[in-house]
């Protein structure tokens, strides 16, 4: 899978071999001692898979689900009628599939992805800028692109990138991305940063956003045992950022992953606890499902956004 797409997350292997995540880490730790990848904070990369940017197929089909998780809560931020920067990224252009049901909005972007995902919203203006075209993201590049973000002022601006630290803040791999992130920041009042799992405590080459400048940071719960990904979260809060946290769903291989458990544990016990148990109380129960995941209410609302020692691990 690292070879087919330059970097897979720990909660997708585990997903599609249906194991847990703290095999998974060791058996990534097994493989990173014979060479053949590199650990990552949530993942894993080819050898050196951080010192050049994977492309865009690549960044696709790493962390989907918690990516659009994040963007359904990031979508919550933005109202009718505002005006707004979007980046370019696959979390973003996740974003601009759900902001092309917004009346009234106009977004300025440098992503081609980010433009067409919104080319057939009624109601919806796009405005791109200019620049050169990097292959690697459809992003728009160069002092074409800086210079007309120049007396541009809107609300918010809505990032990502390959990395995010409370020490440093958002850094990406390539000097051209970063110098153009820079000019979308400093033409909001407000920055919003979407983040995976995958990208906390990792801290690439050139900054873009440093944590003083990042108001709101909208990522995924990190897997259980992920310490460092919690540490880093609560150090964020700790800095003033106002961080919200996405459910992402439960995929239908985990469901019948969990339901087959249930099923081999029960047929192993010819007593059958759970009637035992139903018999003492005097009632019929069904077999306990698997937990749904939490609604969360629109990130907008302060009231309603996540507490972080809500999702601190337990």
């Amino acid at each position: 899978m690292v070879r087919a797409n330059g970097a897979v997350s720990l909660r997708e292997l585990a997903r599609v071999v249906q194991t847990s995540e703290v095999t998974v880490r060791r058996d990534v730790r097994a493989l990173e001692a014979e060479g053949l990848l590199d650990r990552r904070h949530g993942g894993a990369v080819l050898p050196g898979g951080f010192t050049r940017e994977s492309g865009f197929p690549q960044k696709s089909h790493l962390a989907t689900a918690e990516k659009t998780a994040i963007a359904d809560l990031a979508a919550g931020l933005v109202a009718e009628g505002e005006a707004i920067v979007v980046g370019a990224g696959t979390t973003t252009q996740e974003l601009a599939r759900r902001l092309a049901r917004v009346p009234g909005l106009t977004v300025v972007t440098n992503s081609l992805l980010v433009a067409q995902a919104l080319a057939h919203a009624n109601r919806v203006e796009v405005v791109m800028t200019g620049g050169t075209l990097r292959g690697s993201n459809y992003g728009l590049v160069g002092s074409g692109a800086e210079q007309s973000l120049q007396g541009l002022r809107v609300s918010r601006a809505f990032l990502s990138g390959a990395g995010l630290t409370a020490e440093r803040g958002l850094s990406t791999s390539n000097m051209l991305s970063a110098s153009v992130d820079r000019a979308l920041v400093q033409a909001a009042a407000e920055v919003v940063v979407l983040a995976d799992h995958t990208k906390l405590g990792a801290d690439t080459m050139f900054q873009t956003v440093p944590t003083d400048l990042i108001t709101h940071l909208v990522t995924d719960e990190p897997p259980v045992g992920d310490e460092r990904a919690g540490t880093e979260l609560q150090a964020l809060a700790d800095r003033g950022v106002q961080v919200a946290v996405a459910q992402a769903p439960v995929g239908a291989e985990v469901l019948a992953a969990g339901r087959q458990r249930r099923d081999a544990r029960d047929a192993r016990d010819p007593r059958d606890v759970r009637d035992t148990r139903d018999a003492r109380e005097g009632r019929d129960a069904p077999l306990p499902g698997p937990r749904r995941p939490q609604r969360l209410h629109p990130a907008g609302d302060p009231s309603a956004t996540p507490r972080l020692a809500d999702v601190r691990r337990r």
